[in-house]
Order: structure tokens, then sequence, then C-alpha cells
């Protein structure tokens, strides 16, 4: 555990120790066991994998991720499906050069993904060992998710996962050797806070709105933490969005508008999240630090292409296809007529402040697909289809 506390520890030696330190038992038989548990680290610091292997590999870790939200595994709520990860790093686009932080990380699939769309975008040598080591910076608190998460970074060949472990909240480290270094603030934030985590007190003094509610001193702390220009892609729990009636929560929202540009909200169908153990109805919102929403775009993935409702669930996930014609929409100018549709709309930020800081997704475009008959008509027709039965029953008996 002491391995990366050593005078010239490398990078990964460090990550290793870090690893190691993070599993509470680890039970050897024998000494002969210790002593070839002490070459098998020897060997992972020096290794190198080739490039032939590393992607199967990696990608069977990144297959094993899912099963941590099955039931009766607390490991679900570190694991975002990676599909609604690779919507939120394609919709907010990560730049060469520039930071990105989740101050949640969890298994680490934000940054995971940020780092494949960067290195997408034909770096040079120099801004690749950039990326690998001074790049992709995230906090998390679980003892038990730190491990995965920075095997999981290097097994996708990051050389060096900037991973801080303490509660991000309270400020309070547990290690922070491999975090030393980073910025105040931040050029991308990609996260999911935790649904229903609650903070006491020493939480919410590091805060300038108090809720025992995570995801609102969350909120506060990404604010906080993007450089102005930058741009935050998050999820949030719906009931974050429509609750008006506690102070800190209208408070954070209008923080939120007042210092950045909320540029959308994306209302997920519920059970996108079932697969990680959580049923929350769930959001995704995007905005930009240092001007203030004017109006909102919203997008609605309640309804299919046929406006029906979207059923989500552990055999029928929302994949990136779905995702679809909100790219399509999106890639046009905001002022172009075709932003808005029967799944997407604007509000203004006057509207809002009208609702109190209401900022739930509620589409007034969709059609109206109700059944308008009468009941004088069903009625009709139900006397309809029943002298048909009489008669095809009088047939037969004939």
């Amino acid at each position: 555990k002491t391995l990366g506390e050593k005078t010239g520890a490398t990078n990964k030696q460090k990550v290793i120790a870090e690893i190691i330190r993070n599993k509470e038992r680890t039970i050897l038989a024998s000494e002969t066991n210790l002593q070839n548990a002490l070459d098998k680290v020897h060997e992972l610091t020096e290794a190198t994998i080739s490039d032939q292997h590393i992607f199967p590999i990696s990608q069977a870790f990144e297959g094993l991720l899912p099963s941590l939200g099955e039931k009766k595994n607390d490991g679900g709520q570190f694991f975002t499906p990676r599909e609604i990860i690779r919507v939120i790093v394609n919709t907010v686009k990560p730049e060469l050069g520039r930071t990105v932080y989740d101050p949640c990380c969890g298994t680490g699939g934000f940054l995971i993904e940020a780092y494949k769309s960067m290195m997408a975008q034909n770096p040079t040598p120099t801004q690749i060992a950039d990326l690998k080591t001074e790049t992709l910076w995230g906090r998390e608190d679980a003892g038990e998710a730190i491990p995965i998460c920075l095997a999981n970074m290097m097994l996708h060949e990051i050389d060096l996962p900037r991973i801080w472990h303490g509660n991000t909240l309270t400020g309070g480290v547990t290690y922070g050797e491999l975090f030393s270094g980073a910025p105040c603030q931040f050029d991308y934030v990609l996260t999911n806070p935790p649904f229903g985590s609650k903070e006491g007190k020493d939480a919410q003094a590091q805060f300038a709105y108090k809720s025992g509610k995570a995801q609102i001193l969350f909120l506060q702390h990404i604010i906080d933490s993007l450089d102005d220009g930058g741009t935050c892609g998050m999820v949030i729990d719906e009931g974050v969005m429509f609750h008006t009636k506690t102070t800190a929560y209208r408070q954070t929202k209008r923080k939120l508008l007042d210092e950045c540009n909320l540029w959308c909200v994306i209302s997920l169908p519920q059970g996108v999240f079932v697969n990680a153990g959580s049923g929350s109805k769930t959001d995704l919102l995007f905005f930009t630090k240092g001007a203030q929403t004017g109006r909102v775009w919203y997008y609605d993935m309640t309804l299919t292409n046929e406006f029906k409702p979207r059923k989500v669930n552990k055999g029928n996930p929302l994949t990136y296809n779905d995702f679809h014609d909100f790219f399509e929409r999106l890639r046009l100018d905001p002022d172009d007529p075709g932003r808005v549709s029967e799944w997407s709309w604007y509000v203004s930020i006057e509207e809002i402040r009208e609702r109190n800081y209401d900022l739930k997704a509620t589409n007034e475009n969709a059609p109206d697909t109700s059944d308008k008959r009468t009941t004088e008509a069903l009625i009709a027709i139900i006397s309809d289809a029943q002298e048909q039965i009489e008669e095809g029953i009088k047939r037969l008996k004939e």
C-alpha cells in the first residue's frame, strides 16, 4: 500500500498502490502466496500491454460494469448507462487541450468517454501525453468504486488517472496524491450526481444555499467548479427540476440561470437507470458558465416517433440511436424554425421566473392522441358489435 509513496514512484506504481489501499481485506493463505502477489505487483509496474490486447481487455472490463447495478448489489450507484454518457459527451463535445472534471466519477465512465472523444480529434504526440496525464480529473467518495475506476481508466490507456478519494462536498480527503496539481476550475464538467443521497451539516457549511439533498449541493459545486466559458453536461433527478417549495432549491436554480446559460434540457423517460439500480425519472442538463440564461431549449425523449409514451426497461433500454432526431435539431441554429417540433420547444427566462423556478419539461407541442369519441359513440360501437356477435351465434346454431 506504500508503493506509491516511495521516492521516485512511477505513475503506475502510485495507481496500483491506491487500488490496493482500497481493498479492505486481502486474504493470503501462505507466505508463498504473498511472495507471488508481490511478484505480480512488480510485474504490473514494469509491464506494457500491446495495442492489440488492451482494447479487448478494456471492453471486457466495461462489459462487467452494468452488473454492478443488479438487485442486491450496491455498486449500481456508481454506474451510469454508457449510452447516456455518450449522448452527454457528444452533446458537449469536449475539445483537445481543455480539462474535464467529474466530481462524483464512480467507475470513471464520463472521463473515459471524454478521453475517447478527444483521442478521435487527431491529437499530436504532445497532446496525447497531456490527455493521458493532465486532462481528466475526478473525485469519488466510495472506497469500493475507487479501485474499479482506476483499473478501468488504466485499461483504457489513461496513464495517470487524476482521481481524488474523499467527500467532494465536505472536502474531507482519504487520499489525494493523484489529484495534486489540479486546477481550481475546469473547462468541462461531465457528471451524474448520486440520486437520493443526503448530506449533513459539514457538507452544507461549504455552500451558500444549504440543503440535505446532495444533488442541490453538487449543482452549486459544479457551477463553482466551471471556468468562465466552461460547459457542463449532467444527469439530474427530475424532482430537483420541479421542486420549488424549499428555499435552497429555488436559490440554487436561480444561481444556475443567473450565472450560466442553460441552453438545453432533455427530459428522459422513466426507467433509463433501471439497469443501474434506480427507477428515478431524470433529465439531462447542459449549460455554459459566463452568461445569463435567456431561454431554455427543451427536448422530450419520453415520446416515441409515433407520439406514444416511450417504454424503457431492462429488456428495452434507451439507446444512442433513439437520440437521432435530437442531434439533428441540435445541429440547427438556435433561431432556426426546425428547432421547434412536436418533441422540442423553448421556454423564456421570464416564464421560468413566473413559475418560481420550476424547470420541469412540460411538452405542450405534442399531438393530442387521446380518444375523442363521446360516451354515446362508444355505446353505439359496443351495441353494434354485440348485435354482430348475436347474429353470428344465431347462424352457428342453425
